[in-house]
């Protein structure tokens, strides 16, 4: 009979120290995992600012590779340089390895005081498009562009995720966050996406909300939600903010997760101006942790060692920055002694070995996609710009400022910068060698042009947004 080494039952796992009281608190909740007897083992790995000195890159190859290996990292805080510097490591790791949904709950805790003592929520962040994509231009010297990115198959991936964790964690509501009434295509398409998944799971309640309602529903009665579902940047602010009904960033855990790999992580930043006097608070880190653990399968570790942490804040035992005086290693040690005794033998679960390999995907690959018109972004610092209103089969309908009509119709008595859309439409469809030959004409001409939008028609129906002054 063939038995099965201790070695195969404990989870390798890749652990990233960090920056600034990163090593503290990291060493910290290892302690308590080791006394917790949690079965995993450390890869230790480099990540952060002194890497950025000693390879040119804060997050090594080695480090990279050991997650993709391990498919399951804690990571702690590392700092990301504002404005210039190194990327940030945490939008790295997401991305390289498609990372696409990060959970962010949000549970009152004893003993830490805020307004509210009944929030338990789950905010779920899609973590790959949006503006997080880093697509930034500068159009003219006084105008910068970013896009932001929603795809249908992204949405979907993100969207399936939110619904069958809700499931697995036995809630019962999740709610999408979006600002469609402005962002028509953008949280439009979102939205849609959010209801069409939804009629799989009919168990749970679906709806919406407007994510500037939603933060004035939070700060006044956060009981009422349950699971919150939100595009990429809306995210990144309702999760801090959620964090904040529950006594802040040092209690938020986070979890980055994708096809069977996942970073869990402390969002807080790594504070380098008490790093090194043993009084930065774990918690956010240890629940980080308790989070990969029921990741990996192992519910019950996780669960005494929460119960351990929740006994120990009940006691009035806290870090400084809940109001207590407590060191990092004597709240550890606290947390420790609260252990109930180990009475059960539990093992993770093994991961699908299989790597989900990139493909291109598109879930409307069937569709007459016909070209009218295009958006065409001109400079001209004199005004605006003197374009011809037919070229071919297009017109010129609509020019617009910032995002305001100055034409067709007189200027309205605004801040004119030197970067302005141009409408160009057609009534028929068009071939690429129609709108190259515009092009050419308008370049011709003297018009200035930075970047071309081409706009479509699907079976019919426009794709673009509705242009201010379109009849």
């Amino acid at each position: 009979m063939e038995t099965v080494s201790s070695v195969e039952l404990h989870r390798r796992i890749t652990l990233i120290r960090g920056d600034g009281i990163g090593p503290e608190i990291t060493a910290a909740v290892q302690e308590i995992l080791d006394a917790a007897s949690v079965p995993i083992e450390w890869d230790e790995q480099p990540a952060g600012l002194e890497c950025a000195r000693l390879y040119g890159t804060p997050l090594p190859p080695q480090t990279l590779q050991s997650i993709l290996r391990n498919r399951v990292a804690l990571k702690g805080p590392t700092t990301t340089p504002i404005g210039t510097g190194h990327k940030s490591i945490n939008v790295t790791i997401r991305k390289i390895l498609d990372l696409f949904a990060n959970v962010r709950p949000a549970r009152s805790l004893p003993g830490v005081r805020t307004r509210f003592d009944n929030v338990d929520l789950i905010v779920l962040r899609e973590n790959i498009e949006d503006t997080y994509g880093g697509i930034e231009y500068w159009q003219t010297p006084d105008v910068v562009q970013q896009l932001r990115i929603i795809t249908r198959p992204g949405s979907d991936i993100f969207l399936r995720f939110a619904f069958e964790l809700a499931r697995s964690q036995g809630r019962r509501r999740l709610t999408c966050v979006h600002k469609a009434n402005i962002h028509k295509m953008s949280d439009g398409l979102f939205r849609e996406r959010f209801y069409a998944i939804a009629a799989d799971y009919p168990e749970l309640q679906a709806d919406d909300i407007l994510v500037d309602n939603l933060c004035m529903q939070l700060v006044v009665r956060p009981e009422s939600f349950d699971v919150l579902v939100l595009p990429n940047l809306f995210g990144d602010l309702v999760s801090d903010l959620c964090a904040g009904l529950v006594g802040g960033l040092g209690v938020a855990p986070g979890g980055n997760v994708g096809h069977g790999r996942a970073v869990f992580e402390a969002v807080h930043g790594s504070a380098p101006d008490i790093a090194g006097r043993g009084i930065a608070n774990p918690t956010a880190l240890l629940l980080s942790a308790t989070q990969m653990l029921r990741f990996l399968g192992l519910h019950r570790h996780a669960e005494r060692i929460e119960e351990a942490l929740r006994l120990t804040l009940a006691s009035g035992l806290r870090t400084r920055d809940l109001g207590g005086n407590a060191s990092t290693r004597e709240f550890a040690r606290a947390i420790i002694s609260n252990l109930r005794p180990l009475d059960f033998t539990e093992y993770p679960h093994p991961l699908s070995a299989s790597e989900p390999t990139p493909q291109p995907m598109s879930s409307l690959p069937e569709v007459a996609w016909q070209l009218y018109g295009m958006d065409l972004f001109v400079r001209s610092p004199a005004g605006v710009p003197k374009l011809p209103e037919r070229i071919g089969k297009l017109r010129l309908q609509m020019i617009s400022n910032r995002g305001t009509k100055v034409y067709p119709g007189p200027t309205p008595p605004i801040v004119l910068v030197d970067w302005y859309r141009c409408r160009y439409l057609a009534e028929e469809p068009l071939s690429e060698t129609e709108l190259l030959e515009a092009l050419s004409t308008l370049t011709a001409d003297g018009v200035v042009w930075m970047h071309v939008e081409k706009l479509h028609h699907v079976n019919g129906t426009a794709l673009y947004s509705r242009a201010q002054g379109e009849e």
